[in-house]
């Protein structure tokens, strides 16, 4: 476009491989928070996990690396359509709301 900006199309895409790739990166993290979180806790429970570098350590020792990486392609794909909606939608608003807002600021000014 002529003035720089992006298209909504672009605005969604980019937000989509940005959620897409933060998604792939932290799915690691994701399932030994999930695995922390199922193993429960309290007296009655079986604590298998002491904590996050416990997890991860306790997974890829036993279990090999594809075992962090479970689940990755939903998880991918859905926060990648999420942030294609979420930051095409923010880019969109801005740029209708963002000339109206500066238009009422003008005629304030004007008014001094």
């Amino acid at each position: 476009r002529p003035d720089g900006k992006l298209a909504t199309w672009q605005n969604a895409l980019c937000g989509s491989v940005a959620g897409g790739f933060a998604a792939a990166v932290t799915t690691p993290l994701d399932v030994a928070k999930t695995r922390l979180m199922v193993q429960g806790s309290g007296a009655a429970a079986s604590t298998q996990y002491a904590g996050v570098r416990d997890a991860l350590t306790q997974i890829l020792r036993n279990e090999g690396a594809g075992a962090l990486f479970a689940g990755i392609t939903p998880r991918v794909m859905w926060i990648s359509l999420g942030g294609a909606v979420f930051f095409g939608g923010y880019e969109a608003a801005k740029d209708v709301l963002t000339p109206r807002f500066e238009e009422r600021e003008r005629r304030a000014a004007a008014k001094l």
